[in-house]
Parts: C-alpha cells; sequence; structure tokens
C-alpha cells in the first residue's frame, strides 16, 4: 500500500522539549564516499517543559552495568544485523551510537497475582502508566511456571503438596497412573497396547504410531503463535521492566516475590506487575490515591495479601522504542528543518531533502530505514530535477538494499514499478480515484501518456475498452507485465509512440470513433499537445455519427490566477476561444505552484478545424 506522512516542520516547533537538545559533528562539509560522520551527544539536557509521557529529556543514561544488566533478554545483535550499523550496502557509514538513546525511568508497581491483573487493570487505569507501546501490565521474569507443571500440582494441600508432586511423577513414569485416576501417557499407552496378548496372540495395530504421535496445529494457531512471538521480540527489543529493591539494588529481586522471600520457603504463584503512574514514583501506600488504598486494604483480608504489594521498578527504553522524529531533533543541528515526512512507493522511501541536510543525509536516511522496518527496505533521495522526455528521476540510493523495481499496490491492482528508469507519483493515487469515479462500463478510455498504467489499468476493469500509451519504452514494458499480472491483457491495448502522434493515429481509424474519454496526465506537456485534436475529423463526412470525448488534460501554473492561465493555454493549443472548460485545483507542488486538471468535451470546431497544425509528424 502507497501511503504518505505529514509535512516538514521545524524542530523548534510545536514542542519546546526538543530546543535544549545540543549535538556536534565531526565531519566535511559534504561527506565524499567512505567518510564517516560520528554522532556525539551533550549530557547537560534540561526539562524545564516536557510533555507527558517518556521524552529523551526525562530519562536518565544507564551505567554501563546497567545498560547491560538492561539488555538481558532483548535480542539486539538479530535487530542490528537486520539493520546493519555498518551495511555493505550504504556506501558511506554512518556510526549512530544507539546506546546513546537507552533511558532509564524509575517508576512504582503494584504486584498482583497473575489471575486477578486483567480486573485490577480496568480498575485502576485511570492510575496506570500509559505511556505509547508500552503495556500497562509487565511480566516479572523467573516468577513464571508452565501450565503443564500447574496441571501437574494439581489441588492439594499445602502441607501434601511436595510430596504428591513426586509421588505423582514417580507413578507416570513407571506407567501406574491407571491406579490413582490419571491418564496413562500416549507413549506408556501405546506400549500397553502393543504388549497385549488374547486368544489371537499379539494384537496388531494398524495405527498404533498415531496413538502417540503429537496432533497437528493448524495453519492459524501456527500464525498466532508466530504473530505472538514477533510481537513479543519487537516489545522486549524496545523495553525492558525490572524490578529493584526498596534500597536500590539492581541484582536483589526481594521486592519481585516479596519480602523475606528466602525464609518464606515456598513459591506463591505467578504474579505480574501493574505500572503506575510516573507522578506516583517513590510514594508510600499511604500517599497513594484511595482505589489503590483499597485494593491494599481489601489484600490484607483476603489470602493473597503475600503476592499483592508496592515495588519499585526501572523501565528502561532503548533506541528502538523512540519515534523518527524524536531521533532526527536530536541528532541534527539546532536550527535545521527535520525532515519528517517521505512518499512511500512500495519498499521504497523517497525523500526530498534540501540543500542544509545534504551534510547529513545518511544519518537522515538511516534514521527513517531503521524506524520504519520491514515496511521500508530502501531510502532514496531525488538529487536532480526532472528534465528528460521520459521523466525519471535522478535518485540516489542513501541506505538499505539498491534494488529500485518495487510492488506498488493501488485501487486494488497490483505495478511492479523501476523508479530508476520510469515515473510514479504515490501522491496522485486519490487524483485518480477521483477520475475514476467519473467513467461508466460504457465508456472507451484513451489515456495518452499512461506510464506503467495505473489510470489505464484501473479504467480496464471499469470500462468497455482501453487504448494506453507511452513514450518511454520500460514504461510500455511494465504496463504490458502489469497488465497480465492483474489480468486485464484482454481489456486493454498498448501502444509505444509520441502522445501527438497516437492522437492523431488513434482518432483517424475506425477505433477512435468509439471514444469517449481521453486522459492527459503529463502536466509538464499535456496543454501544448491538445493542438493534436486540432482537425483530427477532417477527413471524415461531417453529418457522420461521430463521437466528442471527454478530455481530462493536467497542467501546471505559477500564476497569480491559475485556473485562468491553464484555460487560457489550453485556448491557444487548440485555437479555439469557445471552449466551455471545467477547472479544479489538484495540489500545490511546490510554493506558488499549483497542478491542476481541465475536462471538457472536444468543440466540433476543432475536431473540423481547417486551420494549419503545429503539429509535425
Amino acid at each position: 500500500m502507497v501511503s504518505k506522512l505529514s509535512l516538514f516542520r521545524a524542530n523548534s516547533l510545536p514542542f519546546p522539549v526538543f530546543s535544549s537538545y545540543s549535538a556536534r559533528f565531526i565531519h566535511k562539509p559534504y561527506p565524499k564516499p567512505k567518510t564517516l560522520i560520528f554522532c556525539v551527544f551533550s549530557s547537560n539536557l534540561s526539562s524545564t517543559t516536557v510533555p507527558y509521557g517518556p521524552s529523551l529529556l526525562k530519562g536518565k543514561k544507564p551505567l554501563v552495568d546497567d545498560l547491560r544488566l538492561a539488555s538481558i533478554g532483548r535480542d539486539r545483535d538479530a535487530h542490528r544485523s537486520k539493520i546493519g550499523d555498518l551495511d555493505e550496502s550504504i556506501e558511506t557509514g554512518v556510526l549512530l551510537n544507539e546506546d546513546e538513546f537507552t533511558r532509564v525511568f524509575e517508576i512504582s508497581a503494584i504486584r498482583v497475582p497473575a489471575k486477578d491483573c486483567f480486573a485490577l487493570e480496568n480498575r485502576l487505569r485511570g492510575h496506570l502508566l500509559n505511556w505509547p507501546r508500552i503495556r500497562n501490565i509487565a511480566r516479572v521474569p523467573g516468577d513464571e511456571i508452565e501450565e503443564d507443571v500447574v496441571k501437574l500440582l494439581g489441588r492439594e494441600t499445602e502441607d501434601e503438596e511436595e510430596d504428591s508432586i513426586v509421588d505423582s511423577v514417580d507413578r507416570r513414569i513407571r506407567g501406574k497412573a491407571e491406579g490413582d485416576g490419571e491418564r496413562l501417557s500416549s507413549v506408556l499407552h501405546r506400549d500397553k497396547l502393543a504388549r497385549t496378548f488374547n486368544s489371537t496372540g499379539y494384537l496388531k495395530f494398524r495405527n498404533l504410531a498415531k496413538i502417540s504421535r503429537p496432533k497437528r496445529k493448524r495453519k492459524t494457531e501456527k500464525a498466532t503463535e508466530r504473530k505472538e512471538k514477533e510481537n513479543g521480540s519487537r516489545r522486549n527489543e524496545m523495553a525492558v521492566v525490572e524490578v529493584v529493591d526498596a534500597r536500590g539494588g539492581a541484582e536483589d529481586f526481594e521486592g519481585l516475590l516479596g519480602e523475606g522471600y528466602g525464609s518464606r520457603g515456598r513459591w506463591r504463584g505467578s504474579t505480574r506487575l501493574l505500572l503506575l503512574d510516573e507522578k506516583y514514583s517513590g510514594e508510600q501506600v499511604e500517599d497513594l490515591p484511595e482505589a489503590i488504598k483499597v485494593l491494599f486494604a481489601e489484600a490484607k483480608i483476603t489470602d493473597v495479601s503475600l503476592s499483592f504489594e508496592l515495588v519499585k521498578c526501572r523501565v528502561t527504553l532503548f533506541y528502538d522504542y523512540w519515534p523518527m522524529i524524536e531521533i532526527l531533533e536530536a541528532v541534527l543541528p539546532k536550527g535545521i528543518v527535520v525532515p519528517s515526512a517521505f512518499e512511500m512507493v512500495g519498499h521504497i522511501a523517497h525523500l526530498n531533502l534540501r540543500d542544509e541536510h545534504l551534510p547529513y543525509k545518511r544519518l537522515i536516511a538511516k534514521v527513517v530505514l531503521d524506524k520504519n522496518q520491514p515496511k521500508i527496505q530502501t531510502v532514496v533521495n531525488k538529487i536532480d530535477p526532472i528534465h528528460n522526455d521520459f521523466r525519471t528521476m535522478q535518485l540516489e540510493v542513501l541506505a538499505g538494499n539498491h534494488s529500485l523495481v518495487t510492488l506498488v499496490v493501488e485501487n486494488g491492482l497490483r505495478f511492479h514499478v523501476d523508479l530508476a528508469r520510469v515515473y510514479w507519483n504515490s501522491k496522485l493515487g486519490t487524483e485518480r480515484q477521483r477520475l475514476l469515479l467519473g467513467f461508466d462500463q460504457n465508456d472507451v478510455v484513451c489515456d495518452v501518456f499512461a506510464g506503467v498504467g495505473p489510470i489505464a489499468l484501473a479504467a480496464a476493469r471499469i470500462v468497455k475498452r482501453v487504448y494506453a500509451n507511452d513514450l518511454n519504452p520500460h514504461a510500455v514494458e511494465f504496463m504490458e507485465q502489469n497488465s497480465v499480472v492483474n489480468k486485464l491483457e484482454k481489456r486493454i491495448e498498448i501502444f509505444n509512440m509520441d502522445g501527438r502522434r497516437f492522437i492523431k493515429a488513434m482518432f483517424s481509424s475506425e477505433k477512435g470513433r468509439k471514444v469517449t474519454q481521453v486522459v492527459m496526465n503529463l502536466p509538464k506537456d499535456a496543454a501544448e499537445s491538445l493542438d493534436a485534436f486540432r482537425g483530427v475529423y477532417n477527413d471524415r463526412p461531417r453529418d457522420e455519427g461521430l463521437s466528442f470525448p471527454t478530455i481530462h488534460v493536467y497542467g501546471f501554473s505559477k500564476a497569480p490566477d491559475p485556473e485562468f492561465d491553464f484555460h487560457e493555454r489550453i485556448r491557444i493549443a487548440l485555437s479555439e476561444v469557445a471552449v466551455d472548460v471545467k477547472m479544479r485545483k489538484v495540489r500545490l507542488v511546490a510554493p506558488g505552484k499549483w497542478m491542476l486538471c481541465a475536462s471538457f468535451i472536444l468543440p466540433k470546431s476543432v475536431a473540423f478545424s481547417r486551420k494549419n497544425l503545429s503539429y509535425v509528424d
């Protein structure tokens, strides 16, 4: 799916949080290949005004030992191998120290039994830690038990619990489980059947092996488990929650399992942590809101008091947690506009960096790639304006793989696109959809500048017939491929010629008699190409039943009155003053530069014009 993000915004707006950031770069004005940019962050950060929630300004930088402990269980190496700090695909290395973005926050949490955590979460939702992408409920490492073991424990009393566990396991090992009403394991059950003897001898079971074979998991169950595993690893990569002792010990987990855990001598069950709002950090029970005090009062009455307590926690947020804008705000020098928007074309992120960004283009590209994987696999920047007739862009690969061939899905169709050889603009997806709403099943469409076929192929699903043309042979090749991929090759006819020649050839043939819609989506030259319609019906009798198609032409205008300016250019190209045009603005492509769409029915006087034509074959 093609999507686009918001526009650029300066790093001084609207968040004063980042105004105190300072960074210095050891670099040359424009880094040459193999030049490294080192990012060093200052530690004198002030947090006078900060928004709610975590911030790079509010958190503390961990010590080396703390960082090592917080990274336990976090698959950082696997994640980094996916991105690569010094990836071979990036010609110019960018050393971005991701540990500089690790922040530690001290908060309080309520340790509760796992079976009650969701009910208590709903009850205390207004007092919990509502940070983005951080769950209010945290698991407690080392305080878990497998479900199979829980079933094995049974419901014995506490005095007989330990002995019963040993006896039950012993009976299962020796195959004596039937005596106490428990089922034999599948392996022992199969072995027992194999040794059964009667009047016919030993029993032979044809499907004996299937008895002990594990049941196959359904595809949905496998997909769910895989998704949960991926989500869990991704969550571990961005944040780690640890329980610390009230005295501040980093490796003392008394607060995890309750006071006097060593003397208590018995495991009290699986627990969870309800993370409280950051404003309650360091508070005692008597200083907490009444809703929380009531819970502790209820816990004293019931038997959950031993596993219900207030503990201190440490939440460590890593580089993966912070959004792209916040990272760029921190690493770019003060006063530089942060490039917070890019166009997505399949797996490619297309940037339009300003001159002030060029010294940091590799750094910006790495952050964009890190924060948008796996959806984004390549980051490119347009280095020159479009000047050639094929309207192909000069792109520079800044990060990721070097493949510019991608798959774009638009309007339910799949388009293979090579940005190095053809033109594609995802920002026009809405305009293309609007244009298609005006077509019906009786129309015959002629797309003069079709490109890889975003309009032509989408129209082929609606109308009778489509005739598509483009000057770029690579675009024609991709359009033919896309027509086959989308199973529309029988409803579209593709040509490779100049736009004016295509118009003349089409309307001088029998095919032109049935054309009802003409699309000319080449804003740079489409208006001037309208002169090809002058005299297209001169070789036909005027009383013959000819159709005069509706023409949709796109163009740019920098004039103070863009609609009037574009209308005048259409009149000049057609050499006709009385042209009833429906004009609309499509979008603002640059300051003072509008893209417009003009729709009008081809005038009969233009189609039978005898004036000298400017078109040269």
